[in-house]
């Protein structure tokens, strides 16, 4: 959250400098939490992000859904 906090006092300053420097906390924050970068985990599943639901095995649940 502190590189998160840098990049809003960079933006709210102006400072390009200081948010190119917050900006690239951020993403190593991410890389070390596992947000970012290939997978660490393998439980056998298909990847199925960046696909609409109903063009996944999880079609038959998104079909019964209420649009809200």
């Amino acid at each position: 959250m502190r590189a998160r906090r840098a990049v809003r006092d960079a933006l709210r300053a102006g400072d390009e400098q200081a948010l190119l420097l917050a900006r690239k906390e951020v993403e190593a924050a991410k890389v070390s939490l596992g947000e970012r970068g290939p997978p660490w985990w393998s439980d056998g599943a298909p990847d199925v992000n960046r696909r609409l639901a109903r063009n996944t095995a999880y079609a038959a649940w998104f079909a019964g859904q209420e649009e809200g």
